[in-house]
């Protein structure tokens, strides 16, 4: 990925998207935030069962495409790493 490039977080699955850990925790990251490959920036609740959606490459968290708690489509975009 060339630093001009965006790349999108899909959500793999169908749920509730959570950008804490839980409610009284801070978010995992906030927009302008640097991350790398490999860094959870939210979960999907399934049936109480939670996955981690992780930043695919390195780079800053350009937006967030959905809010806390909203619910998401499987192959939905959740953020996006510039």
């Amino acid at each position: 990925m060339t630093l001009s490039e965006n790349k999108s977080i899909i959500s793999p699955v169908p749920g509730i998207f959570y950008r804490k850990p839980s409610p009284d925790k801070d978010v995992f990251v906030n927009e302008g935030d640097s991350v790398k490959a490999g860094d959870v920036i939210g979960l999907i609740e399934v049936m109480k069962n939670f996955y981690e959606i992780k930043a695919e490459a390195d780079g800053v968290v350009e937006r967030f495409c959905v809010e806390n708690e909203d619910i998401v489509d499987a192959g939905q975009e959740v953020a996006v790493v510039k």
